[in-house]
C-alpha cells in the first residue's frame, strides 16, 4: 500500500450511560456548523465503503484499493464480519444484496436466503401445544442461504476468486482479533444463550464460561479450519460435502428439520427489485420474502401529506403520522408476507401511490390508532454493509442469522452458528407464510439503494429485525425532506415502534413525548434498539464519495 494513500475513517461513539444524559455527559463542541453532531461524513473520491466493525471494513477498503471491485470489497468485508461480529451474522445464516452494475446501469437484487427444513411440520407444532415458532433451538434452524449468496455475486460480478477473499477472515479467525466495545457488550448479553449448549460454548465463550472483554483478543480456531476447507475446495464442501454431513448429523441429534438433502437442494435466486419514488427519488428494494416493501408503503403513505418539514422534525405531529404509518404498513406486512409463491396480494398493490392513499386516511391526526395489530417479530441481530467502487459498481448487503448468536446452536468442531429464521414463520394454518418444508419465511432483512435521475445516489441500510424499515425510512426522511448529510442522518434520534409500545432516544423534546402521549401513544424507554446504520451518498457532479456510519455500533466508513 503507497504511503501517499490517506484513509478516511469514520470511527462510532458508543453511549455508554443511561438514555437520559444530562448536559454534562453530552459530547463537547465541534468546531463545525453542527456542533453536537458525532462527527463529519467521511470523504473520498476513488473507492469507500461503511460496515459496522473498523477491521471489516479496513480489509475491504485493502480491496478496493489493489484494484478489486465493490463485490470483492463487500465479500472480504462480509467474511471479515462473521468472525469479530459472530452474534450477528454468519455463514450460517441468509442474505439479500442490491447491485448496481455501472458498465450496464442495471440494479440486480440477489435472494440468498434459505428454506424451512424437509422436516417441517406445522400441523405437528400445532399438537404439541404451540403457537408460535420457538425463538431457539433445533426448530428455529432453516437452509443457510448466505455462503452461497458471497459465490453466487463473486461468480458473477467479482474479479477476484472466492478463496482469495476470505483470507483475511481466516487470519483474523486464527490469529485473533481485539474484540470492539460495542461487540462486547452485546456477546456479555448472550452468555446465557451461549452456555445453554456445550459445542455452543466451547466456541465462543472464552475457556467455556464467559464472553470476552472489550479489547481482549479472541480467537475462532475451528471457524478458521470451516474457511480454509471453503477457501480451497468451494462452497460445495458446505453444500453437499463434509459441512453439509456435519450440519445434517448435527441436525438430526438436535431434533432439527435441515437434512442433507436439504442443504444440496438450495439455490439462491436473482430478482428483479422493488421501487417506489418519494419526492422524485426513485427507492429500490428487494421483493418478497423480504419486507423491504414495508418501507415503500410507508414512504407512499407519508407522501401524501405533502411538506412534512412544516412540522418541525422529530416533533410530536411529525413523529405521530411516521408512527401511524409504521401501523399501517406492518399490518399488511404480517397478513399478506411471507414467501412470493404463497403470497395472496400481489406486492405491486401494496407499493402503489392508490393503495397508499386509501391506508393514510386511516390516520387520525390527532390520536393513535389501537386497532393495528403489532408485528408478529421484534428484534433481530443483523450486519449491513455497503461499498462503492472507483467505476462506480455499488452494493448494498445485508445478512444475519437473525436474533443474537442465531438458534444458540454451533456446529460440533465447525464455529458455525445456526440461523433461527424459522421463527419468522406463522404456525397459523393457512395464512401465507405458514411454515411449510422448502418454503421462505417472513424476512426482516432488506437492503436500500435510492436514485436520482437514473443513477445511484444512495447505498444505505438500517440493521435491526423489525426497525429495518422504521429506520430506513427515518434516514431518508432526514435527508429528503430536511436536507441533512449522510452522517447526520444517520445520527438523528429515532423512534422505535412495537408491540409494548413507542420507544424514543433521547435528544427529543420532552414536551413532545408528552403531546405523544396525550395523542395515545405508550411512549417506553428503550435503549440500544434502534438499528445500526451505514451508508454512501454519491455525488455524481462533484465526483465524490460521501460516507456514514452509525454512532450506535462500532462502525467505520473507509475511503481512499
Amino acid at each position: 500500500m503507497r504511503s501517499c494513500v490517506v484513509l478516511l475513517l469514520s470511527m462510532s461513539l458508543l453511549v455508554t450511560a443511561a438514555p437520559n444524559l444530562d448536559a454534562a455527559a453530552a459530547p463537547g463542541d465541534r468546531p463545525a456548523r453542527d456542533t453536537k453532531l458525532g462527527r463529519s461524513p467521511v470523504l473520498a473520491r476513488n473507492g469507500m465503503i461503511a460496515t459496522s466493525q473498523p477491521l471489516a471494513s479496513a480489509a475491504g477498503l485493502r480491496v478496493l484499493m489493489e484494484g478489486g471491485n465493490a463485490v470483492d470489497a463487500a465479500i472480504t468485508a462480509a467474511a471479515v464480519l462473521n468472525v469479530v461480529e459472530p452474534m450477528m451474522c454468519g455463514i450460517g445464516g441468509d442474505l439479500f444484496a442490491l447491485y448496481y452494475e455501472a458498465e450496464t446501469g442495471t440494479l440486480h437484487g440477489l435472494n440468498a436466503t434459505g428454506r424451512a427444513g424437509s422436516r417441517s411440520d406445522a400441523a405437528k407444532l400445532r399438537a404439541d401445544g404451540l403457537t408460535r415458532m420457538p425463538g431457539s433451538g433445533p426448530l428455529a434452524v432453516t437452509v443457510p442461504g448466505a455462503l452461497d449468496g458471497w459465490e453466487e455475486l463473486v461468480s458473477r460480478f467479482g474479479t477476484r476468486p472466492l478463496g482469495e477473499l476470505l483470507q483475511p477472515a481466516i487470519r483474523h479467525a486464527e490469529e485473533g482479533f481485539p474484540v470492539s466495545e460495542v461487540i462486547s457488550v452485546q456477546w456479555k448479553q448472550a452468555e446465557g444463550k451461549l452456555a445453554s449448549h456445550p459445542a455452543t460454548a466451547a466456541t465462543y465463550l472464552v475457556d467455556g464460561k464467559r464472553a470476552p472483554e472489550h479489547g481482549e483478543v479472541f480467537r475462532s480456531p475451528d471457524f478458521a479450519k470451516t474457511l480454509r476447507k471453503i477457501a480451497e475446495t468451494g462452497t460445495d464442501v458446505f453444500y453437499r460435502g463434509e459441512i453439509a454431513g456435519a450440519i445434517h448429523d448435527f441436525m438430526e441429534a438436535e431434533g432439527g428439520s435441515v437434512t442433507r438433502d436439504d442443504l444440496a437442494a438450495h439455490d439462491s435466486t436473482w430478482v428483479d427489485p422493488i421501487s417506489a419514488t418519494y419526492r422524485g427519488v426513485e427507492i429500490f428494494q428487494v421483493p418478497p420474502n423480504s419486507q423491504g416493501f414495508v418501507a415503500l408503503e410507508m414512504l407512499n403513505i407519508l407522501e401524501g401529506y405533502g411538506d412534512l418539514t412544516e412540522l418541525g422534525h422529530n416533533s410530536a405531529a411529525y413523529l405521530h403520522r411516521l408512527i401511524e404509518a409504521k401501523k399501517l404498513a406492518f399490518a399488511d406486512r404480517d397478513a399478506y408476507l411471507g414467501d412470493p409463491e404463497h403470497m395472496r396480494v400481489p406486492v405491486e398493490t401494496l407499493i402503489s401511490k392508490k393503495y397508499a392513499a386509501a391506508r393514510r386516511a386511516a390516520i387520525k391526526p390527532e390520536r393513535a390508532a389501537r386497532e393495528v395489530p403489532p408485528g408478529m417479530t421484534d428484534d433481530g441481530d443483523t450486519i449491513y454493509l455497503t461499498v462503492v467502487d472507483k467505476d462506480r459498481n455499488a452494493i448494498s448487503l445485508i445478512y444475519s442469522i437473525f436474533g443474537s448468536f442465531g438458534s444458540g446452536l454451533v456446529v460440533p468442531g465447525t464455529g458455525i452458528a445456526l440461523q433461527n429464521r424459522g421463527t419468522g414463520f406463522s404456525l397459523e394454518e393457512g395464512h401465507p407464510n405458514e411454515l411449510e418444508p422448502g418454503k421462505r419465511a417472513l424476512h426482516t432483512n432488506m437492503p436500500g439503494m435510492a436514485f436520482r435521475d437514473g443513477r445511484p445516489w444512495l447505498a444505505y441500510g438500517v440493521m435491526g429485525g423489525d426497525m429495518q424499515p422504521q429506520g430506513h425510512t427515518q434516514v431518508l426522511l432526514n435527508m429528503i425532506d430536511f436536507g441533512m448529510h449522510v452522517q447526520k442522518a444517520g445520527e438523528m434520534p429515532r423512534f422505535r415502534h412495537s408491540a409494548s409500545g413507542v420507544g424514543i432516544e433521547s435528544g427529543v423534546d420532552p414536551d413532545d413525548l408528552a403531546a405523544l402521549s396525550r395523542m395515545g401513544h405508550n411512549v417506553v424507554t428503550r435503549f440500544g434498539a434502534y438499528g445500526g446504520y451505514q451508508a454512501i451518498m454519491i455525488d455524481w457532479e462533484n465526483g465524490v464519495l460521501l460516507g456514514g456510519s452509525d454512532p450506535r455500533k462500532d462502525g467505520a466508513a473507509m475511503g481512499y
